[in-house]
């Protein structure tokens, strides 16, 4: 395997390792809150879960993100590298600050902008960006929607049950943490098996694109580890600035962002966990009581989504300029 392919392979590896971290706290943050399981406990527990997403669910977004975004002919490895290197310096980022961004913005934003400047615009598909597009901004509607009539629900069939009902939603978290993190694993790893995939394709090493069983497990693994190390920061910033999370809380977001990424999963649409964990919260405070939800930070999140792709896009097109005058 030639070295620039290594290299690849090893971003990618990187990318996932960190969209771990960032969507660690995504799948964790209310079940910590709501003091259902201690850090450890819900971090390694979601590890294993979110390492089996893959093997349990197929691969359907790997597909997606492999040969639906761009034609095949505008890829080559300068595309990948400034893709990846983009995504990654945008995961930091925004690690460092503490926002809960979108892994998938930057990933998407990256590739396009890395294509587009290699290209041009008509490399890129129009069908399978707009799949993609709308996975991406209509989830977190769905989301919120979903976890605000799923909470009423809830209350309405418990509202005369006593105080000791919350032992239940605390045991409960296990279980849909549990979904959660084997939907997560079956979405968000799937974009790095993509990518390597389509390294090998354009590399000559696969004939088609179909994603071998070791990208399935190093992709899967990765993710895993870096659901594991975690990310304190973000957990704190889902965890506890949207409002304060009681047990029923919890168990009312991750059902409804389990069933609406896992939905996304099989039909190969790769959504945001981030964008939909972060908007189920908050539909589930809505649900309660509309000013009980801190809607500045809501608006600062939302902020950082919508400058994700155009950010992303811009760093990978100069990325893959300079590059491309190294790499001959």
């Amino acid at each position: 395997m030639s070295p620039i392919i290594i290299v690849v392979i090893v971003l990618a590896l990187v990318f996932d390792f960190l969209n771990g971290i960032h969507d660690s706290s995504n799948i964790v943050a209310t079940m910590i809150s709501s003091r259902a399981l201690s850090p450890r406990v819900a971090l390694g527990m979601t590890a294993v879960a979110e390492f089996s997403g893959p093997f349990i669910f197929g691969v359907a977004v790997a597909n997606t993100i492999g040969h639906e975004v761009v034609v095949a002919e505008a890829i080559n490895t300068v595309v990948l590298l400034a893709a990846l290197s983009s995504a990654i310096l945008w995961n930091l980022l925004t690690w460092y600050l503490g926002f809960p961004s979108s892994s998938s913005h930057a990933l998407i934003g990256g590739l396009v902008g890395a294509v587009v400047m290699g290209a041009g615009w008509q490399a890129i598909q129009l069908p399978g960006m707009e799949k993609i597009l709308i996975a991406l901004f209509t989830s977190p509607i769905i989301g919120f929607a979903f976890g605000y009539m799923l909470l009423r629900l809830i209350l309405l069939l418990s509202w005369k049950a006593s105080p000791g009902i919350n032992r239940l939603f605390k045991r409960g978290q296990i279980f849909t943490a549990l979904a959660l993190a084997l939907s997560h694993g079956a979405n968000d790893a799937q974009k790095t098996m993509g990518i390597i995939t389509l390294a090998l394709v354009t590399a000559g090493y696969l004939k088609v694109f179909a994603v071998p069983v070791w990208v399935i497990v190093l992709c899967a693994g990765m993710i895993a580890l870096g659901t594991a190390v975690g990310g304190q920061k973000l957990i704190k910033t889902l965890g506890g600035k949207f409002f304060k999370i009681r047990p029923v809380d919890g168990f009312a977001a991750q059902i409804a962002s389990a069933v609406v990424i896992l939905g996304a999963s099989l039909v190969g649409g790769p959504v945001s966990t981030t964008q939909v964990v972060s908007s189920t919260i908050m539909g589930v405070g809505a649900a309660e009581r509309v000013n009980k939800v801190r809607w500045g930070v809501a608006q600062e999140i939302a902020t950082a989504w919508l400058l994700t792709i155009p950010a992303t896009a811009l760093v990978a097109a100069g990325l893959y300029w300079v590059l491309a005058q190294v790499i001959r």
